[in-house]
């Protein structure tokens, strides 16, 4: 069953972030009936607010894409005095019913998730030309729907990085990854880290693996676990929620290191997750949400690369400061070359192929 929750996002952070306890409290008293005082003064004055909406594909809890943009979505809403939406939309079958729904209730902006939107995007957003659609992780739409705006993400230019420094900071010289399902977008991030490795010397290795699922831990733990006991000691995860069982896996043995994709993942393996291939959904909701709120917005597609902070390839701060001595060492040795291909790649001189095929 799709999970909805209509929300009044009072309960701001300091900096404007919404606690995750505030949007469950928020969200549960909203799917009840209750009125909540806050900044629209009345339950009557929330219901007439403009209101914004997240379809998201994969559930929440994810410690990770999820749960960011959850958290972006109602923050925006808060400043911007709108009610928040966000709904679970675990069968296919019901997108286009969704995305109707949210039309006829006069959405202002409705943010969905992930490549299996895109079909029904198309069926739909051209009935409700006053409604922004805003696809996050979609290819270009040819033609173009003029309320309609794609989003896709050169990751692949992250997993180059963490190559590189994987390829350095390994002491066997095995590097593995670990992907939700083979999409040409993660064919192309595991194709980067392989580059990059192989720039690192001819006897760095590196083993790739799908989990079949972007919300399966158990299958990243199993997958995990059999990489690491073949002699990999570093991993890049590109799982989403099945990255859970990626991490616990790195912690149930030593010398076992994981470059994860959001900070959140962080606390899973103090001593484990080193660094991040980070693609900040959240920062690229909110950003795309307030180009959607603009006069003179239209549709068409944005391509997102190193240059802005959403996509990015950061150390722990966590591991620095309770990681392995040599190791944290090792890491910051490292770090200053990792940096100079990282400008190198955003000034154009460092080309990283974008290769999908497997």
């Amino acid at each position: 069953m799709d999970q909805v929750h209509d929300a009044q996002t009072e309960g701001a952070m300091p900096g404007g972030g919404v606690s995750r306890r505030t949007l469950l409290q928020l969200s549960a008293g909203a799917a009840a009936g209750l009125g909540i005082a806050g900044p629209f003064g009345s339950s009557a004055a929330l219901a007439a607010a403009p209101l914004i909406a997240l379809v998201h594909t994969q559930a929440a809890g994810d410690n990770g894409p999820i749960d960011s943009m959850i958290a972006s979505l109602h923050k925006i809403a808060h400043q911007k005095g709108m009610r928040a939406r966000t709904i679970y939309a675990s069968d296919p079958a019901t997108y286009e019913s969704i995305f109707k729904t949210l039309g006829n209730a006069h959405a202002s902006v409705v943010v969905t998730t992930f490549d299996e939107v895109a079909q029904p995007l198309k069926a739909v957003a051209p009935s409700f030309p006053n409604t922004k659609f805003i696809q996050i992780y979609g290819d270009p739409f040819d033609p173009p729907i003029p309320n309609v705006v794609t989003v896709s993400y050169d990751y692949y230019l992250g997993c180059y990085l963490s190559g590189l420094f994987g390829g350095r900071i390994s002491k066997s010289g095995k590097l593995g990854y670990i992907g939700g399902a083979s999409l040409p977008g993660l064919n192309a991030d595991l194709n980067a880290l392989k580059a990059a490795a192989a720039a690192v010397g001819p006897t760095i290795t590196v083993s790739g693996a799908f989990a079949g699922s972007f919300q399966d831990p158990a299958k990243g733990r199993e997958i995990a676990n059999q990489m690491y006991q073949s002699g990999v000691d570093y991993i890049q995860t590109d799982s989403a929620a099945t990255d859970t069982g990626i991490i616990k896996a790195a912690t149930e043995g030593s010398g076992r290191l994981v470059s994860a994709i959001s900070k959140q993942q962080f606390k899973l393996g103090p001593k484990e997750v080193i660094a991040i291939v980070k693609l900040d959904f959240g920062l690229s909701l909110y950003t795309e949400v307030a180009r959607a709120l603009k006069a003179g917005w239209s549709g068409g597609h944005v391509s997102t690369g190193l240059k802005g902070g959403i996509i990015d390839f950061e150390l722990s701060d966590v591991f620095l400061k309770v990681g392995p001595p040599d190791v944290v060492a090792k890491a910051k040795q490292l770090w200053p070359a990792i940096d100079k291909a990282k400008q190198e790649i955003i000034a154009g001189t460092l080309k990283v192929p974008f290769n999908t095929k497997l």
